[in-house]
């Protein structure tokens, strides 16, 4: 007869039991370099982690504040709006064919919704309990798939937008924050009267030069013949051939505008 067969334990109401796991940590020196404690150990170093990130990321806004546009301007129909960079991959994505226009359902709905279920439903579609990449052949796959399509989206992106012109359009100007440089304008000068016999010149940069939808020419740092030449093939969002004179009137406006520099 084996020990304990048949045998039954009755436990007694008047002795209490005393079988309660005592409330300790476990003993992790038996594990060295596998597993710690979440306090103090995990969570110590996680907050040591954000600490270094936050710092560098606050210091990162300080050093490079992010760029400020001009205000709205509904009459400025030549306005090219963009989405922030970590959204360029969407925004090229709609340029393409089957994802626009008509089909603009599909690439702003159905393939964001898709990516997205797909990712709240990998725990469920991948139960494996490893953890190294090559165990794991399809969430590695998809994932650098989903990778490879936003770099190659945001590199197109980046590379067909014109910059140049963004940055003509976009970047706000000395006359909105009030910080226009101390300069005279002579309005009985010649030079002055050639620039306001012209309509597309005193409509986008003002009567005073002030900028509007374009540029202020005040404490510009152009020679004359760097003006001249501005004049006659544009630059930015200034389309050429907007000045309507004689070449002897675009020596005067030109050394004019050269001229309106801090004294």
């Amino acid at each position: 007869m084996q020990r304990g067969k048949g045998m039954k334990f009755v436990g007694d109401s008047r002795i209490k039991a005393n079988n309660r796991m005592p409330n300790k940590p476990k003993d992790y020196s038996e594990y060295p370099g596998k597993t710690e404690a979440f306090w103090p150990d995990f969570l110590l170093k996680e907050w040591m982690v954000g600490a270094v990130f936050l710092i560098g990321y606050l210091l990162l806004t300080v050093a490079h504040p992010s760029p400020l546009e001009g205000p709205a301007d509904p009459t400025n129909a030549t306005y090219t709006p963009l989405p922030d960079w970590y959204f360029f991959f969407m925004y090229q994505l709609l340029k393409y064919t089957y994802t626009s226009g008509a089909f603009n359902v599909i690439g702003a709905v159905v393939m964001p919704a898709i990516a997205f279920g797909a990712l709240a439903l990998m725990p469920f579609l991948d139960t494996t309990p490893e953890r190294r990449p090559s165990k794991r052949p399809l969430p590695t796959a998809i994932m650098l798939l989903t990778l490879a399509a936003m770099v190659y989206l945001t590199w197109e992106s980046v590379h067909a937008t014109n910059w140049e012109t963004i940055e003509s359009q976009g970047e706000i100007s000395d006359a909105d924050l009030g910080l226009l440089p101390d300069v005279e304008v002579d309005k009985e000068a010649e030079g002055y009267k050639i620039f306001e016999g012209n309509s597309s010149c005193i409509g986008c940069h003002g009567g005073d030069f002030e900028g509007v939808s374009g540029p202020t020419l005040l404490g510009n740092e152009l020679t004359a013949e760097e003006v001249k030449e501005v004049i006659i093939n544009g630059r930015g969002g200034m389309p050429a051939g907007q000045f309507k004179g004689t070449d002897e009137e675009l020596e005067t406006l030109a050394q004019y505008i050269a001229d309106l520099k801090e004294k």
